[in-house]
């Protein structure tokens, strides 16, 4: 202020700098807004909203959170982040009456509807990116880099035991990872037969390899009934999966293996987010073996991020961006551009590509001999 008791305007650089430290401090306290968020999912606050009608107060919420008294003053703080967040949006009150939240596009995704979320709840997905298998496996992160010899951060923090050996043996883990998988892979099925439909044409037969419990192969199978389709998997896998009841028995063959040692002949190989999890090095083995199960005229299908394709806005790339950090974390895989995808397919032998992009955070590649 001046003498008079004026407020001197700040100047642009002061600005800038105001709103620098402002998105710095976002930064930095980022991961408090993944807490609140795993806490929202964790508290059931997604589906109390849409049973409530779609909009609730902080009264009608604590009636049905089972919070602590100790605990309830608190609800306010956690609701009023996740809304200036956008996970939650705030319907207009009257004077004197209480603010009620609601569901946004994002909150959606989370609730245990599918007339609600688009035909897969993502809670699941939610709460292992949210895991204490992950953070604890995030904070090596510098550490990781700063050492020659470990694998990933991941097996920095278990121990050396990497990802698919904790995702096989910690049973609590392990469930929770199995259902984030069936919940993207409920997603990327309904994706995959809306938007794919010219890329099964001509082909009679299809190998999923590491498509998990099927659900992909036989969404493919309903919508395409000329196509043969199976499913490659780990033997444990294929174990589990025919111990379950099946629907639609016999709709697809489960076939025990390993993509790294062979790949089952046929038109086509379907990759639907796997090769993201391997390295070059190992993309360039598992399509080599491709290249020797396919006939002439054959192809791979893969389905996969392209970063930066499309010309994504901003909020996509940097979804992309992070996930390819999250393969860092805990994998020897990575979020590839094209020019990256370009120069595994040719090393691996293939002649020539072509990439659609999908309405999601992934596109369809097409690779052939």
């Amino acid at each position: 202020m001046d003498t008079h008791g004026n407020l001197i305007p700040a100047t642009s650089g002061e600005e800038e700098l105001v709103q620098a430290h402002a998105e710095l401090m976002r930064h930095s306290f980022g991961y408090l807004k993944s807490m609140a968020l795993s806490s929202a999912v964790k508290l059931g606050i997604p589906d109390a909203i849409h049973h409530h009608g779609g909009a609730a107060s902080l009264p009608e919420l604590l009636a049905i959170l089972p919070l602590p008294q100790s605990k309830q003053p608190y609800l306010p703080r956690l609701m009023k982040m996740l809304a200036v967040a956008g996970i939650f949006g705030t319907a207009p009150a009257g004077e004197g009456c209480e603010v009620r939240y609601c569901l946004t596009p994002v909150s959606r995704l989370l609730v245990r509807d599918a007339a609600v979320n688009g035909g897969a709840c993502r809670s699941p997905v939610v709460l292992v990116a949210t895991s204490a298998a992950h953070l604890t496996a995030s904070a090596r992160l510098h550490e990781w880099l700063l050492q020659e010899e470990v694998e990933t951060p991941f097996a920095m923090a278990h121990g050396g035991e990497g990802f698919f050996g904790v995702a096989g043996g910690d049973g609590e883990y392990s469930a929770l990872n199995s259902e984030a998988k069936a919940s993207e892979s409920r997603r990327e099925a309904e994706t995959v037969v809306r938007a794919c439909g010219p890329v099964f044409e001509g082909i009679t037969s299809l190998v999923d390899v590491g498509g998990g419990n099927g659900t992909a192969a036989m969404a493919i199978a309903r919508a395409f009934p000329h196509v043969k389709c199976t499913v490659l998997e780990l033997p444990h896998v294929v174990d589990a999966v025919r111990a379950l009841p099946r629907e639609e028995e016999g709709a697809v063959e489960f076939v025990a293996g390993d993509m790294m040692q062979s790949i089952p002949p046929a038109d086509a190989i379907l990759f639907k987010y796997v090769l993201h999890n391997w390295s070059d090095e190992d993309c360039v083995g598992i399509l080599t073996r491709c290249r020797e199960a396919i006939p002439s005229g054959g192809k791979v299908i893969i389905i996969d991020t392209v970063v930066g394709f499309g010309s994504p806005s901003h909020e996509i790339l940097e979804s992309q961006l992070l996930m390819d950090m999250c393969m860092m974390v805990l994998l020897d895989g990575k979020e590839r551009d094209e020019q990256c995808w370009g120069k595994i397919f040719m090393e691996a032998g293939f002649s020539h590509y072509k990439i659609k992009h999908l309405q999601a955070l992934g596109s369809a590649i097409e690779v052939y001999v």
